[in-house]
Order: C-alpha cells, then sequence, then structure tokens
C-alpha cells in the first residue's frame, strides 16, 4: 500500500484505448511531495498518456488513482477543477490563446483565480525575464516562434507556483543553451518546494541532474531508477 502523504500515487493502474490490448499496465509507483523526476522511454510508450492520467484527462480502465489523498474514483467535477488547479502543466501542442497576448497568456491562470492585476503584474514581468521573453510581452501567439511559445507556456505553468509541475518535452523547441537555462528554473522551483515531473527524450538533460529519479515506461510498464 501506497502512504497516503503522497502527492499523487498509482496502484496497479492499467489503461486501455477502446477494445485493444492494454497501452499501460500494472502502474504502481508514487510522486512525493518536493520530489523531482523525469519521465523517459521510447516514443510511443504512453508517457504522454501518463501525464494525462495524472491530470484526470484519461480515466484509467483498472487500478487506483490518488491524488492530493484524494481517490480519483470519488470526485465529481468540480473536485477535479480545483485539483487541477493544484498542478501546472506545460503541454507540447503549448495551447496558448490567441487572441491574448504573451502576457496575458502567462497571466491567465492568475485572473482565473480572480486575483486583481496590480497584484500579479511584477510576478508576470520577472516570470518573462528569466525566460527571455520581457521585451515580447505585448506580442500576440501568432507571431511568436515555436520556442517561444515553448517558453510563453512553460511561464504559464509556473505563474501560479504550483504544487506540481508536469511537463511534456518542455524543451523540445529550444536550443541546448536555453533548454539548460529552463533546466535550472525547474530545478529552483523544485527547491522552492514544486515536485516536478518532466517527460523527455533528451538524455543530455537528465544527465545535468543526476540526482533526479528516472521513471521509464517501457512495454507499457514503469520502472523505477531512484
Amino acid at each position: 500500500m501506497l502512504e497516503s502523504s503522497q502527492l499523487l500515487s498509482f496502484e496497479n493502474v492499467g489503461l486501455r484505448y477502446g477494445v485493444g490490448p492494454e497501452t499501460l499496465r500494472d502502474l504502481t509507483f508514487s510522486i512525493a511531495p518536493n520530489s523531482f523526476q523525469f519521465l523517459t522511454g521510447p516514443s510511443g510508450a504512453g508517457k504522454t498518456s501518463l501525464l494525462k492520467l495524472f491530470l484526470l484527462s484519461l480515466r484509467a480502465s483498472r487500478g487506483k488513482i490518488t491524488l492530493f489523498g484524494r481517490d480519483s474514483a470519488t470526485l465529481d467535477k468540480d473536485d477535479i477543477t480545483q485539483i487541477r488547479r493544484r498542478i501546472g502543466v506545460v503541454f507540447q501542442d503549448f495551447r496558448l490563446l490567441d487572441h491574448l497576448t504573451l502576457y496575458e497568456n502567462v497571466a491567465l491562470p492568475l485572473r482565473v483565480l480572480e486575483r486583481e492585476e496590480s497584484s500579479y503584474r511584477a510576478e508576470v514581468f520577472e516570470l518573462l525575464r528569466w525566460v527571455g521573453l520581457f521585451e515580447r510581452k505585448y506580442s500576440l501567439p501568432s507571431v511568436l516562434s515555436g520556442g517561444e511559445k515553448q517558453r510563453t507556456a512553460i511561464a504559464r505553468a509556473l505563474i501560479a507556483r504550483p504544487e506540481v509541475l508536469l511537463a511534456d518535452e518542455p524543451t523540445g523547441n529550444v536550443d541546448p543553451t536555453l533548454a539548460r537555462r529552463l533546466l535550472r528554473l525547474f530545478v529552483e522551483l523544485h527547491k522552492s518546494g514544486t515536485s516536478v515531473v518532466i517527460a523527455t527524450h533528451d538524455l543530455n538533460l537528465m544527465d545535468q541532474f543526476e540526482s533526479a529519479r528516472r521513471l521509464v515506461l517501457a512495454d507499457g510498464r514503469l520502472h523505477v531508477f531512484e
């Protein structure tokens, strides 16, 4: 039995699409508070599907998923909304809103929480400086490069200081220098108390933070290397 103190835990979880064989099977592991882990494995192994199970945007075919001490099977729509607000997510497809400026996209999670702009404007500006986008703060997504969109998505995921950050290939559209800088940002976030899960193929990136736990998906199963 996994400890109830874990932020996220899976017990004998399986995932099947339609009537085919299970894509993921017999997953039993947990994400501890203030932990850092890389999620890796070959293309098609199911990394994105696993992150979607974390976020409750996919439903497991079997097993038990517990988030912040709550059994996911008992959660209603409002509960899921509240839980998702405790999780920052960086998607591969960015999911920026085209009609909002870069600044407005990053600030959006705080606007949803109904915070006054005067209370967060400086925070947004500082984070934009850190990811190298302050000069483009009033640009629309349509004029940003892929790397700039990626950095905007990362800033948006971090602005509300989530308890857990899930990042799906967050350095896939940036050069190696910026990838290292973004990794340092994730490490600093981790040091401040956030648990971080980064899905990546980038072995060089993982080698820069060797103390991180590695979760390796292969043949539908998860192997944990502390």
